[in-house]
């Protein structure tokens, strides 16, 4: 792996946006979207990164994104460097591995989350209210239980620094229209079951997950990320056990780690300890090694 990547420094591109973990320039045509080692939990970005993080998300997602294409085409262009604008060649050593060359889509308002058991903020809510998202469920599930279908449970996309909020699916047809609305939750729900049913071939239960979705000459695409360790909770199979949280492929084993802090859940972030970040990165690549055989 290279060395860590907090941020890329491309002078000579147009940064158009930094998010939580990606550096997206404008480059013509075509937005050029860098996955850096930066790692987030409760929307705030940790000040150590995950060494080579951004190489196996970019990695898993062009994976899912190639398995996926025949339910619904992407907005990849190029993962090779050589074919990039001649602009970006120059950065080549940021940019190997970790960046992809996309369309320019439109993206959508809203996070299409999808659920097949239930934990984290559906849990929290389910204890609550025995809902996710206004969608009532059986009473008496535990914590980690797979659910009896799987459910689509859409969330705004806050800005940075800012939480995303659940919304129920007529909130999502008021934004984008009924018809689109039916199409990214009947898509969301489509790759989802498909990933599962993969996942459990390799011994991973894909718990949840989060997709994006954008308009490019009104064709409807799946943009950023796809099924990695940041947008999903990837379990061990053989370890699973319902009635309480599970150990993890992805970045949960970080959020438990700064539950046991007395940190409020904002900026600035703790520092974490060397071995948090060392084990956190494992979790991402045995993960990658699992999915893809890489």
């Amino acid at each position: 792996m290279t060395a860590t990547i907090m941020q890329t420094d491309c002078p000579g591109l147009k940064l158009v946006n930094r998010g939580k973990v990606r550096d997206i320039y404008d480059v013509g045509e075509h937005l050029l979207i860098v996955t850096s080692d930066r790692i987030s939990a409760f929307d705030v970005i940790m000040n150590e990164g995950i060494p080579g993080k951004g190489q196996v998300l970019t990695e898993i997602s062009v994976f899912w994104f190639s398995m996926m294409q025949d339910i619904i085409p992407n907005h990849i262009v190029s993962t090779n460097v050589e074919e990039f604008p001649s602009a970006a060649l120059a950065y080549r050593d940021q940019l190997e591995g970790r960046s992809m060359l996309v369309k320019k889509a439109r993206p959508l308002p809203v996070e299409c989350i999808v659920r097949g058991y239930i934990s984290g903020s559906g849990w929290k809510e389910y204890q609550a209210k025995g809902s996710i998202c206004g969608i009532p469920l059986p009473s008496g599930l535990k914590e980690s239980d797979r659910l009896p279908e799987v459910i689509f449970t859409p969330s705004t996309k806050a800005e940075l620094g800012e939480h995303d909020e659940n919304i129920p699916f007529s909130k999502v047809e008021e934004l984008c229209g009924a018809a689109l609305a039916a199409q990214v939750r009947d898509t969301t729900i489509a790759i989802y079951e498909r990933a599962r049913s993969y996942a459990a071939t390799k011994g991973i239960i894909i718990a949840d997950t989060k997709f994006e979705f954008g308009l490019y000459n009104d064709q409807l695409l799946w943009i950023d990320e796809a099924l990695t360790p940041d947008s999903s909770r990837f379990w061990p199979a053989d370890q699973y056990q319902p009635g309480g949280p599970q150990p993890s492929f992805d970045k949960q084993f970080l959020r438990d780690y700064l539950e046991t802090l007395d940190w409020g859940k904002k900026a600035p972030a703790p520092d974490l300890p060397a071995e948090i970040v060392r084990k956190t990165g494992e979790k991402y690549r045995e993960a990658l090694v699992r999915l893809t055989g890489k």
